[in-house]
């Protein structure tokens, strides 16, 4: 029985996760548990997983929780200590992190260093540090299994080839809430509007980004990490039926791609259970009922986002940072209706552009680079309100 630990129990790839753990209860068994902030979510799991520790963020929040919880004995801890204890509990095989955000980095790595295996949902910690977490991955012997569909996608697609055999890879996006619609028509859109993902459930941050298509732009950092691929080797299509998850082109012309109903508990599952596959009573990909499979360029003067992560990449440095936390604080803004949806390309542009780029980053160096971006954003994003 492999015993697994989630940061992130109550967003929505760590509730999935725990669905594909009640659908297998004899191959995993629950730890740890970590959530923000909601209590009333995380008091059902424990009473339904009986993990040995949990953390939320905030101590109010962790001592009502202790509270409620009486007599049962699973600890509760609190804060970034908090939510690293969970990522290195000595029970743990595996660490699934689905936080979302920069908030996911120091876990990660110290996770990593305690020689956990890695099932990666958190993409901003490859962005931010992608160099660093592969590397301390490789130095602890440790696997690192991709969770968004796409990555997991190209995993499989990679699986019995080495890097020598590949052209290139393939990233499919669905073009999100606002696919074919142009500058005009997304000048005053709301944040209900944007959060009306037509394919799959996602949290509030994701949603928003996969609307201006930052998350695409994230996602091809992130595989450039994983990969161990050159910027000129991932390429980006708009697939908006979401059955093909990702490609891969081999250098013989061959294409192998990954297909399946969009569910993100599939790729999930398999970085639960890799190298092994396991039944589900999941929808089934029914090629009859799809009929047809469309692809399309991405509009990148509509969607500025993914040319901005693209430039991120190609200059390096603490520039992939810079973007993540930008964009982070400014989706935030976005959702609280401080800012308008235009907004976040045009201030995460202004970070890009003031940020004096450094090189060869320690972990320490990087928080710092992601504290400079979020001040940045608060000084102007109040001048585009």
């Amino acid at each position: 029985m492999k015993c697994i630990s989630i940061l992130g129990s109550t967003g929505s790839i760590g509730t999935q996760t725990l669905d594909v753990v009640r659908n297998n209860k004899e191959k995993f068994n629950i730890v740890g548990l970590s959530a923000n902030n909601n209590i009333d979510l995380l008091e059902k799991q424990i009473k339904e997983f009986h993990p040995v520790a949990v953390s939320v963020m905030n101590e109010k929040k962790a001592l009502e929780l202790k509270k409620r919880l009486g007599n049962i004995k699973t600890k509760v801890f609190y804060g970034l200590d908090g939510l690293t204890t969970i990522a290195t509990l000595e029970a743990s095989d595996l660490i699934v992190t689905a936080v979302v955000g920069m908030i996911g980095l120091i876990p990660t790595i110290e996770a990593i260093k305690c020689k956990k295996d890695i099932a990666l949902a958190n993409k901003e910690t490859l962005v931010t540090a992608g160099e660093i977490v592969m590397k301390e991955a490789k130095r602890n012997n440790v696997a690192i299994l991709p969770v968004d569909s796409e990555h997991s996608a190209i995993f499989q697609c990679l699986m019995g080839y080495t890097l020598k055999d590949i052209r290139r890879i393939i990233l499919t996006a669905s073009g999100g809430p606002f696919r074919g619609y142009k500058k005009a028509q997304l000048q005053d859109v709301t944040v209900k509007e944007a959060l009306n993902h037509p394919k799959w459930n996602m949290g509030k941050k994701i949603s928003i980004d996969s609307a201006t298509l930052m998350n695409k732009g994230l996602e091809i950092i992130e595989a450039k990490w994983l990969f161990d691929l050159s910027l000129d080797q991932i390429d980006v299509v708009i697939h908006p039926q979401s059955i093909i998850h990702s490609m891969v082109e081999y250098k013989d012309s061959s294409v192998i791609a990954q297909m399946g109903y969009p569910d993100m508990r599939v790729p999930i599952q398999f970085a639960l259970t890799y190298p092994s596959r396991t039944k589900n009573n999941y929808k089934k990909l029914n090629l009859l009922e799809v009929a047809t499979l469309t692809f399309e360029k991405p509009d990148r003067d509509t969607f500025p986002c993914l040319n901005l992560a693209y430039e991120a990449l190609r200059i390096g440095g603490s520039l992939p940072t810079v973007l993540n936390a930008a964009n982070e604080e400014l989706v935030a803004l976005f959702i609280q209706q401080r800012i308008g949806f235009y907004d976040i390309p045009r201030i995460v542009e202004l970070a890009l552009e003031k940020h004096d780029v450094q090189y060869e980053l320690t972990i320490d160096e990087i928080i710092q680079m992601d504290r400079w971006a979020r001040n940045f954003v608060k000084k102007i994003s109040f001048k585009a309100v």
